[in-house]
């Protein structure tokens, strides 16, 4: 992200897609809030900055939700209408919309490069192949795509010329149709949401924006994205039974300190890795 200083950030548009895209509005607390809410009687100061990363990653570790709450991002995104509906299942946010009822709705529709038509995927009912479809047969739906749009555009523009109201005028307009809000959300559930936005199975128009959010949120409370990286994008959960196959293919032994020379891990998460293995030993 080509910026020098955080206030570069605020209200800078960075594009995604074809016509959309993420400003940052307002931010509200760094690493430091979230240090200073999980200890709340200590005062400035009192702690090196070793010692807050350390702590934001035991935080992250074990699930300590809260303190990462008290930091928030104020967005402002610009999003094509299915984009959008994905987008609000995640409802642990505040969120207003541009309004169709209020405005009329601007000719701006997203149409997906060439290489992103693909065919369904076999084995994902909700995903698209990995490689694109043939280039002459992407080029004829993308002129199929923006003929439908113009026409349903040109049909709401005469609904409205016939003094039809604007809320019922747009009502056959398509899901391709860019939309505006503003977004805000506090870092805990903002994470969540990029844990699932991007990962690979994600549809690829949220992953884009997600990817220029996690870049924007990293900027601003690095070590807690740090945190984030190595604990939640970058781990994977099991099952119950999944559990049982691992105690089966385990060695019954506790690890030995051979095993921890280039992990890069603290003490602390030696000790609870080692937890953790006695507690698959242990399932019955």
């Amino acid at each position: 992200m080509n910026v020098t200083n955080k206030s570069e950030l605020l209200g800078k548009r960075i594009d995604c897609l074809d016509k959309g895209f993420v400003r940052l509005i307002d931010v509200m607390g760094d690493d430091a809030a979230i240090v200073q809410a999980a200890r709340v009687s200590y005062g400035d100061g009192t702690k090196t900055i070793n010692e807050d990363r350390g702590l934001i990653r035991y935080l992250m570790r074990q699930r300590h939700t809260s303190p990462f709450e008290m930091v928030e991002f104020k967005f402002h995104i610009k999003l094509p209408i299915f984009v959008a509906r994905q987008w609000v299942r995640h409802r642990t946010a505040n969120l207003n919309e541009y309004s169709g009822r209020y405005s009329e709705m601007r000719d701006e529709f997203y149409i997906p490069v060439p290489d992103q038509i693909r065919p369904q995927n076999k084995s994902n009912k909700q995903g698209r192949e990995s490689q694109p479809i043939p280039p002459e047969i992407a080029r004829k739906v993308t002129i199929e795509y923006e003929k439908t749009q113009t026409r349903l555009y040109e049909e709401y523009r005469s609904f409205l010329d016939k003094d039809i109201a604007r809320e019922l005028a747009r009502i056959n307009l398509p899901l391709s149709m860019y939309t505006e809000w503003y977004w805000k959300i506090d870092l805990h559930n903002l994470f969540h949401f990029l844990r699932l936005r991007l990962d690979e199975h994600a549809q690829y128009e949220i992953r884009v924006y997600a990817a220029i959010m996690a870049d924007i949120v990293k900027y601003f409370v690095p070590l807690a994205y740090e945190a984030f990286e190595d604990y939640n994008l970058g781990s994977v959960s099991f099952s119950k039974h999944e559990l049982k196959v691992l105690k089966n293919m385990l060695i019954i032994q506790k690890p030995g300190d051979e095993l921890f020379s280039d992990a890069g891990i603290s003490i602390g998460e030696k000790r609870e890795f080692i937890e953790k293995i006695e507690k698959i030993l242990n399932l019955t």
